[in-house]
């Protein structure tokens, strides 16, 4: 009962998601337990070096600092994107986004994970209303962001509902011989989706992020090849636009899947994250989604009558509604580019190279694109 409650939240997940969750609403006056556990959601549960890194928009960043998480990343930990190109797979089907055409300072912060989550952990510590516990305790509310593969999600009465794309993303810090210049690289060549983000680790201003999503069997052969084929086939997708490209660490590798929880809330619990919803990490969208969750749960309790107790299904029915459409959106968006772009009918191809040279010479659609990313899947 919530009356017997010895905590007023009970966060379930260590991972970004879950941190930021324990921050919000501790900050809200609330008395949180934290359990932390694998984060089992956007990427490889890290074992040794974590490779991984997010592409942050506008609304995640302003909420990372006002749970001063933000300004206690390493400088050489988050880089400013500029620019974006995105090529198709014909000549000239090019799209490109510039920070300066949208009168903006910058059109993304690419973010090392392990940076990320150090960061939360260590606002956690200074967080007087949040405590770590190591098994679960009474809680007036349970906010379940332990990933996609969460293993308490179904004892609440909800499934995920997924359906794998039978690809894997692989994931790798590079060094390049060019200057990134602050500009994020994208291709999409049926079948596969590359992308190359600006960081400054391992070498100020020549560092990338590589993020490949491939075939489920081609993407176990590249994973099989020593480092230099490896740059070998990635200096031919990429066609050495960011130059000459070398690993600076090990690769990582996971399935990916779009899916969707129901229900994502009941009586004293609701799931935020990515045990609430899985896109194809193709847009960037994510990590994003699930801390756009996060502020709108933290809206919701905050604005909440004071006669109505955390856990009311009416409640949570507020917050769940408000997510409803962008991650409906994202999801549609997402799976329809992957779909769109890796086809290999002719008419197909036609169609999204087309596009992409359509969009990118009509400056009101790109400016609606960039201002949509920039401003995140509220």
């Amino acid at each position: 009962m919530p009356g017997m409650a010895s905590h007023d939240v009970l966060v379930r997940g260590g991972g970004a998601v879950g941190l930021a969750a324990a921050l919000a609403l501790s900050r809200l006056g609330l008395e949180v337990a934290l359990l932390e556990a694998a984060p089992g959601g956007a990427g490889p549960a890290p074992t040794g070096e974590d490779v991984r890194a997010y592409a942050l928009n506008r609304a995640s960043v302003d909420l990372l600092a006002s749970l001063k998480a933000w300004d206690a990343i390493d400088p050489a930990d988050r880089t400013p994107v500029h620019d974006m190109r995105v090529e198709g797979d014909a000549p000239g089907a090019v799209l490109e986004f510039s920070a300066w055409a949208q009168a903006e300072p910058e059109l993304a912060w690419i973010v090392g994970a392990a940076a990320l989550e150090d960061a939360l952990r260590a606002a956690v510590r200074f967080a007087p209303r949040v405590t770590r516990v190591t098994a679960p305790v009474p809680a007036a509310l349970t906010v379940l962001a332990e990933g996609k593969d969460s293993a308490s999600r179904a004892a609440l009465g909800a499934r995920m509902v997924r359906h794998p794309y039978g690809q894997r993303a692989i994931a790798a810090r590079l060094q390049a011989s060019l200057p990134h210049a602050g500009r994020a690289r994208q291709w999409f060549r049926s079948p596969d989706v590359l992308a190359l983000l600006p960081t400054d680790r391992p070498r100020a201003g020549h560092g990338l992020a590589l993020v490949w999503s491939l075939p489920e069997d081609r993407a176990s052969e590249l994973l099989a090849l020593p480092p230099a084929a490896f740059e070998a086939a990635l200096a031919d997708a990429s066609g050495g636009a960011a130059g000459t490209l070398t690993l600076a660490g090990p690769r990582a590798a996971w399935p990916l899947s779009i899916g969707r929880a129901e229900p994502l809330h009941g009586p004293g619990w609701v799931l935020v994250g990515d045990a609430a919803h899985v896109v194809h990490p193709l847009a960037g969208q994510g990590l994003n989604l699930g801390l756009a969750d996060v502020a709108s749960l933290a809206a919701v309790l905050a604005a909440r009558e004071g006669w109505r107790p955390l856990g009311d299904e009416r409640l949570l029915a507020r917050h769940a509604r408000a997510r409803e459409g962008p991650v409906r959106a994202m999801g549609l968006v997402t799976d329809g580019l992957l779909h769109l772009f890796s086809s290999r009918a002719p008419l197909a191809r036609e169609l999204r190279n087309r596009g992409l040279g359509l969009v990118n010479r009509l400056p009101p659609v790109k400016q609606l694109l960039a201002q949509r990313a920039i401003g995140g899947a509220r």
